[in-house]
């Protein structure tokens, strides 16, 4: 029996370190001391904020992630760390390695072996922290299905916009556009592969009419739904995947979405598309999404590290929108 110290979510913009108990691990379970854990500015920040649909299941497909969203609440999913203990089942060889975990946010947990992914060779931890929004990326262009020629845009260009551009810029795509207010953003989604960057005040004043064959909204703004079914062409598809807890907005469906028949598709990482499920599981995606992430450049992403104990600091600086890189860690070290 050992402690660990896990950050909860306790009410709207407040966080707590609490020690907990860790039994002795199961026949099947290792022991994890976390090295580094990412943070989703995404949906993190939504707990964060406590705008989460009460009593929505967290995440049925992860059992790190089992319960449902109420306070006080562990949360986040790319933890990365060293293998200290092993069940009594447990093979020698995981002794002593690095592996990513779908896990909250603490110094140390159980799980077992069979979730957990070691790193592959010249990956560093922070790095691997990625992992979750690559993956995202890798199911986003999956759902989107992309065709030589298109007209793709991106709406955002936060850390999952920035991988989903990385992974669409290998297709033989005619344009890719990207939709974004913020210029630091603008610039770096050039560097991701972008062939043009616009602001959203282009968007709305029709200067920067695309005409789209498909549409990605990874913004986390519902009001940017309305502005992603005009950007579409007739018979277009706009595919959703942004989580926006309880955040609502008005969307005008009267007009455009209707006459032109669009197609509104939602895509969430924790399923694969039942069209391709015959042949695609969690395990292939996955190395798909290492494949991406070894020819990602990480360091135009990673930069900003917080220590543990000031994680209040870190969501509050993701909160006020002043990181100085995309992608925010928690070291343990």
């Amino acid at each position: 029996m050992s402690e660990a110290r896990r950050l909860y979510f306790t009410s709207p913009c407040e966080i707590d370190i609490r020690r907990v108990t860790l039994e002795e691990p199961e026949p099947e379970d290792v022991v994890v001391e976390t090295v580094e854990s990412g943070i989703s500015p995404g949906s993190e920040l939504l707990v964060y904020r406590g705008e989460f649909p009460e009593e929505t299941p967290v995440d049925a497909t992860i059992d790190s992630l089992s319960g449902s969203f109420e306070y006080p609440l562990p949360y986040g999913y790319a933890a990365v760390g060293t293998v200290v203990d092993l069940g009594r089942d447990v093979s020698d060889e995981w002794l002593g390695r690095t592996v990513f975990a779908f896990e909250p946010h603490a110094d140390r947990f159980a799980t077992a072996a069979e979730s957990l992914v070691p790193l592959r060779e010249g990956i560093a931890p922070t790095e691997a922290t990625l992992l979750p929004s690559v993956e995202t990326a890798t199911n986003l262009a999956l759902d989107g299905q992309p065709r030589v020629g298109e007209r793709v845009v991106v709406f955002g260009a936060g850390v999952v916009g920035l991988c989903t551009v990385h992974v669409l810029s290998q297709f033989p795509v005619a344009e890719l556009t990207v939709v974004e207010p913020v210029a630091e953003r603008r610039t770096l989604a050039e560097q991701f592969g972008a062939d043009r960057t616009v602001t959203p005040e282009t968007i709305e004043d029709g200067d920067g009419s695309t005409d789209a064959d498909l549409v990605y909204e990874l913004s986390g703004r519902p009001a940017t739904l309305d502005s992603a079914i005009e950007a579409v062409g007739y018979d277009g598809r706009v595919v959703v995947g942004s989580w926006y807890g309880r955040k609502r907005a008005p969307l005008d469906l009267g007009g455009s979405f209707h006459r032109d028949r669009v197609t509104l598709e939602s895509s969430q990482v924790s399923t694969i598309d039942p069209a391709l499920r015959g042949r695609w599981d969690r395990e292939r995606r996955f190395d798909v999404a290492f494949d991406q992430l070894q020819t990602l450049d990480t360091d135009r992403l990673c930069g900003e590290t917080f220590a543990f104990d000031a994680a209040a600091d870190a969501y509050r600086t993701l909160d006020s929108g002043s990181t100085a890189s995309p992608h925010v860690t928690l070291s343990y070290q």
